[in-house]
């Protein structure tokens, strides 16, 4: 993060674990966000708040024992997938040198409910105490492992997940660690939900899987979401070493704020733009160079304009070829885990050539001037992408990545090809 791509050895991902409303793996998840499938509907069961009032994506998951957080066993679910998916072997590697970054989440209140006799607190094995921190996921996905390296835990809204695996990778860069598993989880909870609305930020639709419209002029807000992504990332020489089989290369990533206010965004866009353009300039990527944008795409009317502006500032003309979606219209926003979640898509798009769609969007904002891939997914050979995470808050996130492999003479001829290109 703090040097230029040409100056440190390469961060690469080579496991990926997934879990959303659309499946409980990897590749399922991927499936369904290539088919265009929703998985919002109405959600009942939230404490205080009418069933049915509020719209939402939500996970299936076995807990371990009655009144584990939901969002500590999706995390062990997406961290077990993607310590597999890397075929690391946990007793031939040092894991005193094996890292742990995982954003925090709600945490297990029921014991301040029980003291307001609002309801009886969840029966279960481990006492209320041992799981109310919001770094709890992070602690037990760890322990779990027996991973002894740097542990990390932040809590920065929307851009928790974007900035644990930017964490990640500075463990990595510094040689504080030699492997780490990096990611988020979130569960709904009624006090997000109840916040949520009373901001007016929730989407409304008769139909609940077309009521979150990334772009789209009858968007009206987002709906929430549930789920985890986690992934093993490593340095180059030691996914070499061990012969792993590789994702993607993380160029390069950087965090900015936006001092602004605490939910309302800067429609200038000027910290957005910087930490793009700073972003592309560590990663030395020329602006033609980005073949797909993740966006952070929430749908409310603020946070499209803003983010499409603050991106075509900083791509130029550039922004006329390329495309960016908002996997948010199909897995709703999960909050702390959105930016891991939306990251693990981004790199599973650079593998396969395919560019996931924006569902819903029949009638785009002419605000939001940009290819935002309407409802159906494309392929296309995609080398280089960005992800971006627009937090409350004020926090900003980046991370460019690189399909793998991609030669030295790949690169070169593609940049001569854009320069030309922009020269003509």
């Amino acid at each position: 993060m703090g040097s230029d791509a040409g100056q440190r050895e390469p961060v690469v991902i080579t496991g990926i674990g997934l879990i959303t409303s659309l499946g409980a793996g990897r590749e399922s998840v991927w499936s369904a966000i290539r088919q265009g499938r929703s998985g919002v509907r109405r959600l009942d069961g939230l404490q205080g708040i009418p069933d049915g009032l509020i719209l939402g994506a939500p996970v299936d998951v076995p807990l371990e024992f009655p009144g584990q957080l939901k969002a500590v066993a999706m995390a062990q679910h997406a961290a077990a997938e993607a310590i597999a998916d890397s075929g690391i072997d946990l007793s031939a590697v040092d894991t005193d040198r094996f890292g742990c970054a995982i954003s925090g989440h709600m945490g297990d209140t029921g014991f301040v409910n029980n003291q307001l006799n609002l309801q009886p607190s969840s029966p279960g094995d481990v006492p209320w105490w041992q799981q109310w921190l919001p770094n709890t996921g992070c602690s037990h996905v760890a322990n779990r492992f027996g991973l002894n390296g740097p542990r990390m835990c932040h809590s920065t809204a929307c851009a928790s997940g974007l900035i644990e695996v930017l964490s990640a990778m500075r463990a990595l860069e510094d040689d504080q660690c030699d492997v780490a598993l990096a990611g988020s989880a979130e569960a709904f909870h009624p006090l997000f939900a109840s916040g949520f609305r009373a901001m007016r930020v929730l989407a409304e639709h008769d139909d609940p899987q077309q009521a979150c419209r990334p772009f789209d002029r009858g968007r009206s807000g987002f709906v929430m979401g549930e789920g985890s992504a986690m992934f093993v990332l490593e340095r180059l020489s030691h996914a070499q070493a061990r012969g792993a089989r590789i994702y993607s290369e993380l160029l390069s990533g950087k965090m900015l704020a936006e001092a602004h206010h605490v939910t309302g965004l800067d429609m200038h866009s000027d910290a957005l733009t910087r930490l793009i353009s700073d972003t592309l300039r560590r990663a030395e990527l020329d602006p033609g160079e980005i073949d797909y944008i993740s966006a952070h795409g929430t749908g409310t009317l603020q946070n499209d304009v803003a983010e499409v502006r603050g991106i075509r500032r900083a791509l130029g003309n550039a922004a006329d070829q390329t495309w960016l979606s908002s996997i948010k219209s199909m897995v709703g926003h999960l909050v702390n885990a959105a930016g891991s979640v939306e990251l693990a898509i981004t790199a599973l798009a650079l593998r396969d050539g395919f560019a996931p769609p924006t569902i819903n969007l029949t009638d785009q904002d002419p605000e939001c001037d940009m290819d935002c891939i309407p409802l159906t997914g494309r392929n296309r050979s995609l080398q280089t992408a960005l992800k971006l995470s627009v937090a409350f808050g004020g926090h900003l996130a980046a991370v460019a990545l690189r399909r793998w492999p991609e030669s030295q003479a790949d690169v070169h001829g593609r940049r001569q090809a854009i320069r030309a290109t922009r020269a003509a």
